[in-house]
């Protein structure tokens, strides 16, 4: 058998490749150090995430973990943790209704990082003529100047669906506005809300859920301006040369109307329509904790949509460390795409037989990925085949066993 050797550019060019492969390969497909301790599996998560997708109440109960509130009437309802995103228990989480102006809490996450708080804004009548008949109102009034600040108080206070209209005008328009919003939802996983009208007015189509409520509290909580509109209990709102004061509607924030505050509550959003009824998203801290619940269409009417969310915050606070979450409001993450690396690497340590091109980009690339860890031994390789070529040569370019 006789061997023929290429030119000295053709055997440099083949070298740096056959290196580079072997190096790039052998790092790909390497698996952890012999005697290294095996990395341990990841625990699996402590609900299942279809749970939620069923209609009912449901709740995983531990060991001492309190009895669910009795006499709870709301067609839906959520309790959850801020800080991790664990649902606790749900009652028809992912039912479709109404939101009213809880739907502002995803309006302000959506315009909020647009619209910088110092912008002053002269109102038009334009941007006041599409609001809706007996709609709340904190009394924006045309051809006057506001700070977006103080438009965005009368969104969260007094739910004032004029102060909405404008922020969306200066958001790029209404029609802009429910684009992003759309889009927002989408984004944070809540898959069952459709917006038709920013500010929450009833509308053919317009629904959300607990769930998705439960979504928008928790991301505005997270956002320092946010959190800080939903917390004002009380603020002025202004009116040419004077102002007068406005109080957050939310009332087991304020304590009006003869609800008690709730103890540590944070805010987030109330609203009501005649098709939605009261709903309710209510966030409150204590000790460690934040316990966040949503509240849609509780059927005793009047006050009961507070009542009915008090009795879920307590719940809440007791059951928390108790109760096996039931599924997350943290949406799962995207499945990574094949893992092809692995299987070009493995390829190349048989490769096919090819022509020689002169190209050395995919060796490079695997020159990139190679380990510190192995570069000395490919410089023994390297040596060792030098040494072999220029013994070789020396046999003039053949060699026969």
């Amino acid at each position: 058998m006789v061997i023929r050797y290429l030119s000295r550019p053709a055997r440099r060019a083949t070298a740096v490749r056959a290196t580079a492969l072997a190096t790039g390969a052998l790092v790909c497909l390497a698996g952890p150090a012999v005697g290294a301790e095996p990395t341990p599996p990841k625990p699996p998560p402590a609900y299942s995430s279809s749970l939620l997708d069923r209609p009912g109440t449901q709740v995983r109960p531990g060991p001492r973990t309190p009895a669910l509130p009795r006499g709870l009437t709301a067609l839906s309802w959520v309790v959850s943790d801020a800080r991790t995103g664990d649902v606790l228990a749900a009652h028809n989480a992912h039912r479709r209704l109404p939101p009213a102006s809880t739907l502002k809490s995803l309006f302000a996450l959506t315009a909020l990082p647009r619209l910088h708080p110092d912008t002053r804004h002269t109102v038009t009548d334009r941007e006041l003529s599409r609001v809706g008949g007996g709609s709340s109102l904190v009394g924006v009034a045309a051809g006057r100047s506001y700070r977006v600040s103080d438009l965005w108080r009368g969104v969260f206070l007094s739910s004032g669906n004029d102060a909405v209209h404008v922020l969306a005008g200066m958001n790029g328009g209404w029609d802009r506005t429910v684009r992003q919003m759309r889009d927002k939802a989408r984004s944070l996983g809540a898959r069952d809300t459709h917006v038709v009208s920013p500010d929450g007015y009833d509308a053919p189509g317009q629904v959300s859920s607990a769930f998705d409520l439960a979504v928008f509290g928790r991301a505005g909580l997270a956002d320092p301006q946010f959190a800080r509109y939903c917390s004002t209990a009380v603020a002025r709102f202004p009116h040419g040369n004077w102002s007068y004061p406005i109080q957050n509607t939310n009332r087991l924030l304020t304590g009006a109307d003869g609800v008690a505050r709730y103890p540590g509550l944070i805010g987030v959003k109330n609203g009501y329509t005649s098709g939605a009824g009261n709903t309710l998203i209510a966030a409150a801290h204590r000790g460690a904790r934040t316990v966040l619940v949503t509240v849609m269409n509780p059927q005793r009417g009047g006050h009961s949509v507070y009542e009915e969310a008090r009795s879920l915050l307590d719940w809440g606070f007791a059951a928390s460390g108790r109760a096996r979450p039931v599924g997350s409001l943290v949406p799962a993450k995207p499945r990574k795409a094949p893992d092809r690396v692995r299987q070009t690497a493995a390829a190349a340590i048989v490769p096919p037989a090819a022509t020689d091109d002169g190209s050395d980009w995919t060796a490079l690339v695997l020159v990139g990925v190679g380990s510190t860890a192995l570069i000395a031994g490919c410089v023994v390789i390297v040596r060792r085949r030098a040494a072999t070529v220029a013994r070789r040569r020396a046999l003039g370019g053949e060699f026969v066993p």
